[in-house]
Order: structure tokens, then C-alpha cells, then sequence
């Protein structure tokens, strides 16, 4: 187990999690070995199951079961808020997507 524990991720390994995802795809020999040594501080036991929340994440957005922030634009009193109907609609188009976990 990694000194920081597996629960505990900094924005820099986030940061490298998720360009290390981008290097190596689901076709890549030995992947999560590779992508734990890209993170640093992980095992690949603790890079996979990063993986395995950011997709069960996604899958929670995707259904429409985590709310839309309501963002405010800086400088100014305008919002940008997508209406109830807008994001029913939104959530209606997307279809979810499969995962391979190799």
C-alpha cells in the first residue's frame, strides 16, 4: 500500500492518473502497471480501483442522478442555468457507454 494511502489522491496524481489514461488505453500491455508507475505513490491494485469510481461516477452523471451545477459566470449578475426540462432532454440523448477493464 502506498505511503498516502488509498483513499488519499493529490491533484497532481489526479493529474497524472488521468493523462496516463490517455497514454495508455484499454489495448495497452500491462496498463495499470504502467499507469501506476506514470501516478507514482499507487499501486496497481490502487490505480484500477481509481479507475473503477471515475467510471461509476460517469455512469451516475450520465443517468442523470447527480445534479447539474448551477454555475455563475464571473464579472457580471447573469447565470448560466439549464432548465429542469433542458437537462431531462439532455439526459434522454446520452446513451451509456460500456467499459472494458483489461
Amino acid at each position: 500500500m502506498s505511503s498516502q494511502g488509498s483513499g488519499s489522491w493529490t491533484a497532481k496524481q489526479n493529474k497524472a492518473f488521468e493523462k496516463a489514461l490517455a497514454v495508455y488505453d484499454k489495448d495497452t500491455p500491462d496498463r495499470w502497471n504502467n499507469i501506476a508507475k506514470a501516478v507514482g505513490g499507487k499501486t496497481t491494485e490502487e490505480v484500477k480501483r481509481h479507475y473503477e469510481i471515475l467510471v461509476e461516477d460517469v455512469k451516475h452523471i450520465e443517468e442523470g442522478q447527480i445534479p447539474f451545477p448551477d454555475y455563475k459566470t464571473t464579472g457580471g449578475s447573469s447565470r448560466v442555468n439549464t432548465s429542469e426540462e433542458e437537462q431531462r432532454m439532455n439526459n434522454q440523448k446520452r446513451q451509456p457507454k460500456s467499459i472494458d477493464y483489461k
